[in-house]
């Protein structure tokens, strides 16, 4: 918890999530217990960022498919940017790829939106606290994940998960456009990554980073 909050305070939480029904729903919800204070909302990962950092909240109650930035990448920015704030995922996809993706990106909790308002309470909170909450959904699929899939293989060239999941499609023809309807990313993002990739794999264009896929088993 953040050192301005004490015990007796209420959480102050943001809420992300790119459908505004479902974001002013959440906080409207929240906001009548007596222990949880909505500080602000989000309407994608950019914003996300910019409300903690004009906030300084204790919590981050973030969905996984937003525009601009993903949750992923949300996550990911607020571990090394503001790693006393908390990150708990608020998903309707809870498959296994959603869930590991976002712990290694370093939420503390996983909820799925069939969760109720107590349930989101007391994961909020329990976060908050050190603890990891995940809604049985969660842990089954986790338990399915430990069961059923080897440990990832180490991707050459310093790719990370994401970079060659977009260079896979790219081997496979599809446009920047049908990359981002795919994935549930922006023209911006998608962008981001192939440069990077081209950087990464020292590809002068997408023909090159094709074959630089086929060498390396990724297309």
């Amino acid at each position: 918890m953040n050192s301005g909050t004490s015990a007796d305070q209420p959480l102050r939480i943001v809420v992300a999530d790119d459908q505004a029904s479902v974001r002013e729903g959440l906080a409207l919800m929240l906001n009548v217990l007596p222990d949880i204070d909505v500080v602000a909302t989000a309407a994608d990962g950019q914003q996300a960022l910019e409300r903690v950092a004009e906030h300084n909240p204790d919590a981050v109650l973030l969905d996984l498919r937003m525009p601009v930035l993903d949750g992923i990448e949300t996550a990911t920015r607020m571990a090394v940017d503001y790693p006393d704030v908390v990150v708990v995922i608020l998903s309707t996809y809870a498959d296994d790829a959603s869930v590991l993706a976002a712990l290694r990106a370093g939420a503390r909790s996983f909820l799925t939106k069939d969760a109720d308002r107590a349930g989101i309470a007391r994961a909020l909170h329990s976060a908050v606290s050190g603890l990891a909450v995940m809604d049985p959904q969660v842990q089954d699929t986790l338990l399915a994940a430990a069961r059923g899939i080897p440990e990832a293989p180490r991707l050459p060239d310093g790719l990370t998960r994401r970079e060659a999941e977009i260079l896979s499609l790219v081997a496979r023809g599809m446009t920047n456009a049908e990359i981002c309807k795919s994935l549930f990313l922006s023209a911006n993002t998608v962008k981001t990554h192939i440069n990077r990739i081209f950087a990464k794999t020292s590809s002068r264009d997408r023909a090159a980073a094709v074959e630089y896929a086929r060498r390396h088993g990724l297309a």
